[in-house]
């Protein structure tokens, strides 16, 4: 399959730039893949969807203000950074803008002249990624002094983060600093709707994955079969492999919230190879044995047409960018091992949402696959 064929037009003013005023008050597309019937909904009455036994896995991955400012002291040249990956104590691989004629060795300085956090440039790879370090902790820093990650189509002003992006570019159960960007899905929840789910019977657990800078990236490929993902971090705690595992033995439904949690479950359902969790083509579509707890995991798995999913029954998603992996993932889940029937299925349903009037990307609406 051609990336191309994952290409959509989407009218400018259906992105959305700012949240609803209340996070459930979005509204949900429901798609029954069975079936292939619509039905247009409120992110409120999530629960007319679900079922007693039903389980939601959230992840729970904190977005950081990963981006911070600040300047060459040799030469007072302007720089800013966006942290990405921790590789060891007080190193961490960034993205440097402009980073071109920063050379190994070479010091820079982030946030105010009083108090600046002082870092040193050790390397570069073939991504263009740049690797630091720091003279004392970037995280504390970063909280402080630095700015969120929005996707560059949320227009903002250069500078601090407002409070209310602040707020709800972040999900209510965040609690793992390490995300550059929010998973997405889950900025719909509120407490009060989590806890109505648990009155209903649909229990509730938690992973985690920090998304990384690659989810910004477009695939530069012409094939999907030539395009490799980024990796990312995750945990799957024992408690929540056990709760997944004894809700599948009983028959009820593993719903993933965001394709983040869908990309770990089904990492971790198709084993580790090498260094990564679910780096194979080569796993057969039927159901696998109980899933293990990761308490520290890689992942670059890639889920598109026709590949199969092994755990998850239901996915909670937003809609997604053309020619992205997300969407790419979301047309696989549509029609497991089918090549052409997932995307064709999503493209339509994404143009009834366009007709409809949805509100697409970060601080859009949801839809809900079952």
């Amino acid at each position: 399959m051609r990336v191309t064929d994952f290409d959509y037009l989407l009218p400018q003013d259906l992105i959305a730039q700012s949240p609803v005023l209340q996070r459930d008050a979005s509204r949900l597309l429901v798609l029954d893949r069975a079936t292939r019937l619509r039905h247009d909904s409120r992110f409120s009455d999530l629960q007319h969807w679900l079922r007693p036994g039903d389980l939601l896995v959230f992840n729970d991955s904190k977005v950081i203000p990963a981006r911070l400012r600040g300047h060459k002291p040799d030469t007072q040249g302007q720089i800013e950074i966006l942290l990405l990956e921790e590789a060891a104590p007080l190193e961490w691989w960034v993205l440097l803008r402009p980073g071109k004629r920063v050379r190994p060795g070479s010091p820079l300085q982030f946030g105010p002249d009083s108090t600046p956090l002082n870092a040193t440039l050790l390397d570069k790879n073939a991504e263009g990624h740049c690797l630091l370090r720091f003279a004392s902790e970037p995280v504390p820093f970063a909280e402080r002094h630095g700015e969120l990650p929005l996707p560059p189509y949320i227009e903002r002003p250069a500078g601090p983060s407002s409070h209310l992006d602040q707020e709800r570019y972040q999900t209510v159960y965040a609690r793992h600093p390490g995300s550059v960007a929010a998973p997405t899905a889950g900025l719909h929840f509120t407490p009060e709707l989590i806890q109505s789910l648990r009155q209903h019977g649909i229990q509730t657990a938690h992973l985690t994955l920090h998304v990384g800078a690659g989810t910004f990236l477009p695939v530069k490929v012409d094939l999907l079969a030539d395009h490799q993902m980024h990796v990312e971090r995750f945990s799957l705690s024992q408690p929540t492999a056990d709760l997944i595992n004894s809700t599948r033995s009983r028959g009820g439904r593993i719903i993933a919230v965001g394709t983040t949690t869908a990309r770990v479950l089904e990492s971790v359902a198709r084993g580790k190879q090498d260094l990564y969790w679910g780096d194979s083509n080569d796993t057969p579509p039927d159901r696998p044995t109980p899933l293990p707890a990761v308490e520290a995991g890689r992942t670059r798995i890639f889920l598109h047409p026709p590949k199969p999913f092994l755990v998850v029954d239901g996915l909670v998603t937003n809609f997604h960018l053309p020619q992205s992996t997300l969407l790419m993932l979301v047309s696989a889940f549509a029609a497991p091992g089918q090549a052409d029937a997932g995307r064709q299925l999503i493209l339509d349903t994404y143009q009834h949402a366009i007709e409809a009037r949805y509100r697409f990307f970060s601080y859009g609406d949801a839809m809900l696959l079952l």
